[in-house]
């Protein structure tokens, strides 16, 4: 059941219940309105999440990472029902190329807004973005729809990358809650207790150990990936999922195509009281709903 009152409140962590003040939820316009995810693809050659607030022609999204090219996103966009003038907010995890394709530099549509992490400024500009069109964070924010946003800063190569746990209040007082997590380095204390008690977790479970050091890949590249400021093993991630304890469900992203399956990122997952859905490369995933409507269908089983 949905968090209500204080207990919406103890979910929270420290930091965050520091930063943003409970009149920062009370003053965003509740919404009532059925929430999804949905993942356009997810893995090195590309990645596009979705989150799709509302019903039928009034339906808003709010983009994360835009690693597609921008006609490919708008195909996909084409299938679900959807097109690129619906989406109000593009937030980027990291400027990496399978996380914000270079077509975009020139295809953002003129409404959205471009949200990028104060600490990628310097190569938003190297990479040709019009930095006027970004509002950049280092704080948790809300989104005009009435998400509020908790950033964290995490290692990931040379400039890191961001995870983001999303919150939102209805009417009600009630709270839906979703965490999206990918390449990530490592596991932090400060990463499990701002994502603990997700309702949904997106998080990366990006190769097997034992494919990834039998691979033909360079060790230079098995020393990046598995060093602590590449990737997430399966084991990683699962262990990580144990201590989040997301309520309802976990999707699984960022599977490596060449040292993980579907198989070996879901073994670790057995036997567990939560959904589990798989991403891929090629194929989007049906909705996954954050806040279920009435009368809506449960989310469905993928891969476990």
């Amino acid at each position: 059941m949905p968090r209500t009152g204080a207990a919406r409140r103890a979910a929270y962590p420290q930091h965050l219940g520091d930063i943003v003040s409970a009149d920062l939820h009370t003053d965003l316009e509740s919404l009532d309105e059925p929430i999804e995810l949905r993942v356009l693809a997810s893995g090195s050659s590309g990645n596009c999440s979705l989150l799709v607030r509302g019903a039928g022609r009034f339906r808003r999204v709010t983009m994360i990472d835009c690693g597609l090219s921008p006609l490919r996103t708008r195909r996909l966009l084409t299938l679900a029902g959807l097109h690129l003038e619906q989406v109000d907010d593009i937030l980027v995890t990291h400027l990496d190329s399978d996380h914000f394709h270079p077509g975009w530099t020139r295809a953002l549509p003129r409404h959205a807004r471009l949200r990028l992490h104060a600490r990628h400024l310097r190569r938003a500009a190297r990479e040709g973005i019009e930095t006027s069109r970004v509002e950049f964070f280092e704080s948790p924010f809300a989104l005009p729809a009435g998400a509020v946003v908790d950033p964290m800063l995490l290692d990931h190569d040379e400039w890191g990358v961001v995870a983001f746990r999303f919150s939102w209040l209805s009417s009600a007082g009630e709270e839906a809650s979703l965490g999206y997590a990918t390449d990530i380095g490592r596991v932090t204390p400060r990463f499990i207790g701002a994502l603990r008690g997700v309702d949904i977790l997106a998080i990366e479970s990006n190769y097997c150990p034992e494919l990834q050091l039998a691979s033909d890949r360079p060790d230079f590249l098995k020393r990046r990936i598995m060093g602590g400021a590449g990737h997430l093993s399966n084991d990683e991630c699962a262990a990580a999922v144990r201590e989040i304890d997301p309520r309802r469900g976990v999707v699984l992203l960022h599977l490596s195509r060449q040292c993980n399956t579907p198989a070996r990122a879901s073994e670790a997952h057995r036997g567990a009281a939560y959904d589990l859905s798989i991403t891929s490369q090629t194929e989007p995933l049906p909705p996954i709903f954050i806040r279920i409507p009435r009368h809506a269908p449960a989310s469905p089983r993928h891969g476990a």
